[in-house]
């Protein structure tokens, strides 16, 4: 499976830290908080485990949580030392952030910072552009390309090889795809 498991987490996961969800509001009146997980978070978040909460304007908290549970498909989850629920809703749309460490992935999955600069390659070794961004979609997600923000579906039709140590990304794209200029009426 191609997708990596993030969203806008760029900039945290270069400091070593990914994004597991984002806190979304209070639920009941014992401090446990609706987290909107990212992909990374849906598979990560667990008792015991640290975290640092990121406020809009920047500030931060370290935080350990203490229970997770599910409910209606999203995860609730109650952290050390928020115990009512006027204590939670201070917490509200703050970011949670995880070690990379602890954040597991499959195979063939990636973070979006380790795809963030690298190269696409087509099959014939031309230069295709590079990735500037990941947008994740409801239907999947999206390889930004190139200052005019083109993008490429992170499928295996299109994407053959990733490797992040290079920088590199293998693709094999019809003509148009990434060359507008290219395309041909059909």
């Amino acid at each position: 499976m191609l997708p990596p498991p993030s969203s806008e987490k760029s900039r945290a996961e270069r400091g070593g830290l990914v994004t597991a969800g984002r806190i979304v509001g209070a639920f009941g009146l014992t401090g446990e908080l609706k987290v909107a997980a990212s992909r990374v978070g849906d598979d990560a978040l667990r008792p015991g485990l640290a975290a640092t909460l990121r406020f809009a304007d920047g500030s931060e908290r370290s935080a350990t949580i203490a229970t997770v549970r599910r409910h209606k498909g999203r995860p609730l989850v109650r952290i050390d030392g928020i115990a009512d629920a006027t204590a939670a809703e201070a917490l509200g749309q703050a970011d949670v952030l995880i070690a990379r460490d602890d954040a597991p992935l499959s195979e063939g999955e990636y973070f979006d910072a380790d795809l963030v600069g690298c190269r696409l390659i087509d099959e014939h070794g031309g230069d295709r552009g590079t990735v500037t961004a990941v947008a994740h979609y409801p239907a999947q997600d999206m390889l930004v390309v190139g200052s005019g923000g083109i993008l490429l579906p992170l499928v295996r039709a299109f994407v053959a090889r990733v490797d992040v140590a290079r920088k590199e990304i293998q693709v094999t794209v019809p003509p148009g795809l990434l060359d507008p200029a290219a395309a041909t009426e059909a």
